[in-house]
Parts: structure tokens; C-alpha cells; sequence
């Protein structure tokens, strides 16, 4: 994770919006005594917002550990014949 001073971003503001734009790319952003910032795509912050539902929600998170621990294995010419019917 690249660390820049808020100065120093708002000098090189496009550079850094092409950077983030990447996947997995945050740049934090220091600002004073305030709380650091991080700029990042949007598609990486919806991506993340989505896994915090997800882990905040009990029941599904069951629900995946218990398909995690299930070992039945379903060729993928079965799943093509069942999503057919």
C-alpha cells in the first residue's frame, strides 16, 4: 500500500485516481493529525462492502462453512445437464 501526504496527493491527484483505478491498489492518504484516508476503486470498495454483508450476516456465514466442509464433488457435464432441465 503506497502511504503519500495529502500535499503530495493533491500534487499528483490524477496519477494516484490512475493507480487505484487497478485491482488491489490503495493508496492512503495522510492529512495533519486527522485520520489517514484511503483511496481505492470503486469496484474494489463495492467488493468489500459486499464481503462485510456477508460475514455480518450469521446464518449465511454457517451456510458457508458447512458447504465448505461438504466434500461431494459434481462434475461440471452434471451442473450443465441439470441447469438444461
Amino acid at each position: 500500500m503506497k502511504r503519500i501526504s495529502a500535499t503530495n496527493a493533491r500534487k499528483q491527484l490524477f496519477e494516484l485516481i490512475e493507480q487505484a483505478g487497478k485491482p488491489g491498489v490503495f493508496i492512503n492518504i495522510k492529512h495533519r493529525d486527522l485520520p489517514d484516508v484511503i483511496l481505492m476503486s470503486i469496484d474494489e470498495f463495492e467488493g468489500w462492502q459486499e464481503t462485510l454483508e456477508v460475514m455480518s450476516d450469521p446464518q449465511l456465514m454457517k451456510d458457508i462453512q458447512e458447504g465448505m466442509k461438504d466434500k461431494n464433488e459434481v462434475s461440471w457435464e452434471n451442473v450443465k445437464d441439470n441447469l438444461n432441465k
